[in-house]
């Protein structure tokens, strides 16, 4: 005989998986996943207007165990020694002890369950012991090392030039020869994810395509082409743009006749200012703030609506405006709209910009609506093993340079970044805890370490700021107010204060 508790279970078990049968389920096209060996498809179903995968199709991609209590009506899903608990009717997920939100509740159909496609990224990938990257735009999961920049072309027609413009990220080694009829764009990849103009057939550009090699990119010249340029230069949110124009001939005047007036040179502007020659007092020359979230990575959501994306991308703006006006120093966030940016392309942007700081801003969510206050985390180096504490200890390599004469090089690995700077992070870490301590509420465990992807790769001092918790009603409305967002922004500037007064930077 069941006892009130397992009837209770058993009753939210069925009305899960009724529910599901009011939905409507059909077949979406598949995903592929991409790997360095393999290439397979990942069957999708659309299951109440939400695009979803069957978890049993994901543990044999991913060797997860799945283990479902039928009592309860909840999912463990274990991968490695971490796991997610998922609740049926929940659109919410602990990870590693730490909760997240999803798009939309797990379903049943039958005897198989189904998770959101977010899952993969959301849930997984931040603690799988490889890399994921979720593509949902071109229906591509990619596994590994495999390297497949995003390419985002257009194209400009300028009176006697055709300006095509290739925004690529991760910024990515490239070469542009001519060759015959086509110019030729090789990148230093295993292939690209394109996303390239249609273009209607002219006498200088007849098409922008894929080339023979999935590496390459290729521009079919018209009959008009005489000539080419091209000018490499900053992008958005991390990206690289390349900028090729290609020149007409022009009809030769006759002689005496005037000259047209052929159009301004274009001269490339970076999209971001220079860095300063010498860092202003305090060492302080460059700080990347990451508004988490944006584009399709709506984040945590509140009672009222409100969403994470929203929330960092605002404090994120004032934060930028009060760094310049009280320090002085060069600002970049990694998103300026409301885009989709993927985690390592965020450490990216502050690597190549060589930043003395990276401060990453979310939004938390839990089960519990009374959850509150804002927690500051700092990497955690436990998921890594013996490899990080080498990397955190590694001398820089003495290499042989041309015309003689040796120089020392620091080779990090791009998952062992941050383990050179643990100790500054933690004391970045603790200066931005005592801060926020100073003027808004904050969480029991205020100070945490955990191992979070967009921390990894960064080659400076980084944190993580969760705000506090959206999912608290009160939270929600102070969190969305213009007066306690300046509460939190002013005390993130007293905060890299107090770590630029106490701590050198590299």
């Amino acid at each position: 005989m069941l006892n009130a508790r397992g009837l209770l279970g058993l009753a939210i078990a069925v009305s899960a998986a009724v529910a599901v049968e009011t939905q409507t389920s059909t077949p979406a096209p598949p995903y592929t996943v991409l790997s360095r060996d393999a290439r397979r498809p990942l069957a999708a179903r659309s299951i109440g207007g939400q695009e979803m995968f069957a978890l049993d199709d994901l543990a044999r991609l991913f060797n997860l165990s799945v283990r479902e209590d039928t009592l309860a009506g909840g999912l463990t899903v274990g991968i490695g020694n971490q796991t997610i608990v998922l609740t049926p009717q929940q659109p919410l997920a602990s990870v590693a002890g730490r909760m997240i939100s999803l798009p939309a509740a797990p379903v049943r159909d039958g005897r198989v369950w189904y998770v959101p496609v977010d899952f993969v990224s959301r849930a997984l990938a931040p603690i799988s012991p490889i890399r994921i990257d979720l593509r949902k735009p071109s229906r591509l999961i990619l596994l590994g090392d495999i390297r497949m920049p995003r390419v985002a072309g257009r194209v400009e027609p300028l009176g006697s030039v055709t300006r095509i413009t290739l925004d690529v990220a991760p910024p990515t080694p490239h070469t542009v020869a001519q060759e015959g009829s086509r110019l030729l764009i090789r990148f230093d990849a295993d292939a690209l994810d394109a996303s390239l103009p249609s273009q209607t057939p002219g006498d200088v550009l007849q098409a922008v395509r894929l080339g023979d090699t999935p590496q390459v990119i290729a521009l079919d010249l018209g009959p008009r082409f005489t000539s080419f340029r091209v000018a490499d230069q900053p992008g958005t949110a991390g990206a690289a743009r390349i900028s090729i124009e290609l020149v007409a001939q022009t009809e030769t005047p006759a002689p005496g006749a005037p000259q047209p007036p052929g159009p301004p040179p274009q001269t490339p502007t970076p999209e971001t200012p220079p860095l300063l020659d010498l860092p202003p007092p305090g060492g302080l020359r460059a700080i990347v703030i990451d508004p988490g979230h944006g584009g399709e990575e709506n984040g945590a959501k509140g009672p009222q609506g409100t969403l994470e994306k929203n929330i960092t991308m605002s404090i994120a703006r004032r934060l930028k405006a009060a760094l310049e006006a009280r320090l002085g120093v060069r600002v970049l966030l990694t998103r300026e709209g409301d885009q989709t940016v993927p985690l390592d392309q965020r450490a990216a942007l502050a690597n190549n910009n060589k930043a003395d700081l990276f401060l990453s801003l979310h939004a938390n969510a839990s089960a519990r609506p009374s959850a509150s206050g804002a927690e500051v985390f700092f990497l955690s180096l436990s998921d890594y093993g013996d490899e990080a504490q080498r990397a955190a200890h590694a001398e820089s390599e003495v290499l042989p340079v041309l015309g003689g004469g040796n120089r020392d090089i620091e080779v990090v690995l791009w998952e062992m970044a941050q383990a050179r700077h643990i100790e500054q992070s933690a004391a970045f870490a603790r200066a931005i805890e005592a801060a926020l301590h100073d003027r808004v509420p904050m969480s029991p465990r205020s100070l945490q370490q955990a191992p979070f992807r967009v921390l990894v790769g960064a080659n400076m001092p980084a944190v993580l700021v969760e705000m506090g918790f959206l999912t608290n009603p009160q939270q929600e409305q102070r969190l969305a107010s213009d007066d306690y967002q300046n509460t939190i922004v002013q005390a993130l500037v007293d905060g890299i204060v107090r770590f630029r007064s106490t701590v050198g930077t590299r």
